[in-house]
């Protein structure tokens, strides 16, 4: 069995998450309008004519932003047709009532109707002008607003009438955006052109160089992806990722990125099929992974990821030291049933077969219990609205879990995706109460009602998608449970196999270089001291412990 069979499965497949979030900011000036350029053949516009007073009053009303609520009830009653306007005039009450509803902070319903005037594409007199303010709304909305999709309905060379001095950053924020939409469509290479053509100077430039790395990973070239993240880290060294909501995790997820690019670029396949292992680029990785602070949110990922490049390279006193430090008592809400899996690996192909066999033990009787349980409360579940409420439960430490899984079903409802659509349902639950606070006669109004639409029906939709979500995350801690638990089964039949005296000759060979290199050896030299475990840990040790391995092949 070679080891490269061992290393582990969710590392040699992982996808880098994307972390980041909707932090687009506000604009300054919110009412900027730019000039329009035709292109290509656009459908003959609506003919104007003259404004129905309710129009003309509207328009009024609109230069106050003290009256946008009398304003927007007024466009109201044009689109809604109770006016004898032309088509142009009520598509451009359309156009206004979504500015006003942006201004009064009922973004969704500002979202449905630029949504309306996007389906209709350059057949609406205001299309091309939405786009300004459908990049607006992506700072004021979270992601799974579905943004980005409604800005893909644009073609990319709609994104010019905003490459001018004044509406530069405006211009790098739909360059982002579109790049983003290119990334969901799988068109990489489109994607990747949008995404460079970012400008360093702006506060996209680093998530846009993000999503670059992660697209060039997605075409399987290592090359360019690393060129992307050292860019990412260089630019926040430099101080000149300017504008960018935490640097510092930043840093260190482009870091931790650098370092999966480079494990997965270590760890190849030959001509002949078997593995090959390049040991500088392993040693890049474990450089990049020792880069990630150890205050960061990602720092134990990367100590345990760096755990399986140690043992490729043989170093096995570093791969169960770090485990070590996992199981430190600072971290004792941490998930990582995988250690025990690389624990009872490290164990047999240094021949100790009886510890293997203890780690097979201790992770069955440890996790079966808990992939019983979870399996059980999944099936409490009949939809997704009700696997919501089981999330907010979770997330108010009120869910009728056991001490055992519920840190461990804490842990895997908690990433940012899913974090960013419970945000969407409460900025959703914002604007209704922002309604019923507002005076009688808006509640009451025809718009008041379409609002209260609007949100209503987007937050049914968001609720279902969270919940379809979380319950997707949900079912993939099972299915990683089960995974491990057949490879630690492998693990086991391997010892049988192996305290049989029935070991091939691959199997042979390699303890026998095993044996050779001393890999289970803990350095002492001028440098470094040895300062055997007495079972308190200190935080100063963290990432530092190291583990004796002997190995007792050939003997």
């Amino acid at each position: 069995m070679s080891r490269a069979t061992w290393r582990a499965s969710t590392l040699g497949v992982i996808a880098i998450s994307l972390l980041l979030g909707n932090t687009a900011p506000a604009f300054a000036q919110a009412d900027m309008e730019f000039n329009v350029e035709e292109t290509g053949q656009p459908p003959a516009p609506p003919q104007e004519g003259p404004p129905s007073e309710a129009l003309a009053n509207a328009l009024r009303l609109y230069q106050d932003p003290n009256r946008y609520q009398e304003a927007a009830v007024q466009f109201q009653r044009v689109v809604e047709g109770q006016t004898e306007d032309a088509q142009a005039n009520v598509q451009k009450a359309q156009f206004f009532l979504g500015k006003c509803l942006y201004h009064l902070r009922y973004y969704q319903s500002a979202l449905a109707i630029f949504d309306e005037i996007g389906q209709q594409g350059e057949g609406h007199l205001f299309f091309a002008q939405t786009l300004q303010w459908l990049a607006q709304l992506a700072s004021q909305l979270p992601e799974p607003a579905g943004i980005i999709e409604k800005v893909g309905r644009y073609g990319v060379e709609e994104l010019e009438q905003f490459n001018t001095s004044e509406s530069q950053e405006l211009y790098n924020e739909l360059l982002y955006i579109m790049g983003r939409y290119k990334y969901g469509q799988n068109e990489f290479e489109e994607a990747i052109a949008l995404f460079q053509r970012v400008a360093g100077s702006s506060e996209f430039y680093v998530k846009a160089r993000f999503f670059d790395g992660i697209a060039h990973i997605r075409m399987r070239q290592a090359r360019p992806a690393i060129e992307a993240f050292r860019a990412i880290i260089d630019a926040i060294d430099n101080g000149d990722a300017a504008g960018v909501e935490d640097e510092q995790r930043m840093l260190n997820l482009a870091w931790i990125s650098l370092a999966r690019v480079y494990y997965t670029a270590a760890n190849r396949s030959s001509a002949d099929g078997s593995r090959e292992i390049d040991g500088r680029l392993l040693g890049q990785a474990v450089e990049a992974w020792n880069r990630v602070d150890q205050g960061s949110e990602y720092w134990l990922d990367a100590l345990f990821e760096s755990s399986w490049a140690f043992f490729l390279a043989d170093e096995y006193s570093r791969a169960l030291g770090s485990v070590h430090t996992i199981n430190s008592p600072y971290f004792e809400n941490s998930y990582y049933p995988e250690a025990i899996v690389l624990k009872a690996v490290t164990f047999f192909v240094n021949c100790q077969f009886d510890n293997a066999m203890a780690m097979v033990g201790l992770f069955h009787e440890r996790y079966d219990p808990v992939r019983t349980e979870l399996e059980s409360i999944l099936g409490q579940f009949e939809d997704n609205t009700q696997f919501f409420e089981f999330l907010q439960q979770v997330r108010n430490g009120q869910a009728n879990l056991s001490p055992t899984v519920r840190g461990i079903v804490a842990s895997a409802l908690s990433d940012r995706t899913l974090l960013r659509n419970i945000e969407y349902v409460g900025v959703l639950e914002a604007e209704e109460q922002r309604l019923m606070q507002a005076p009688s006669e808006f509640q009451n109004s025809s718009l008041g009602a379409r609002i209260l639409q609007d949100v209503a029906v987007a937050k049914s939709f968001a609720i279902d998608n969270t919940g379809d979500l979380a319950r997707g995350r949900y079912t993939r801690l099972i299915d990683e449970l089960l995974n491990l638990s057949n490879q630690v089964d492998t693990v086991e039949l391997e010892i049988a196999t192996a305290m049989r005296g029935q070991l091939d000759a691959e199997m042979q060979q390699q303890m026998t270089e095993v044996q050779e290199t001393g890999g289970g050896d803990v350095e002492v030299d001028e440098e470094h001291q040895l300062w055997p475990f007495d079972g308190e840990y200190w935080r100063d040790e963290l990432g530092f412990y190291r583990q004796q391995v002997t190995n007792r092949c050939g003997r």
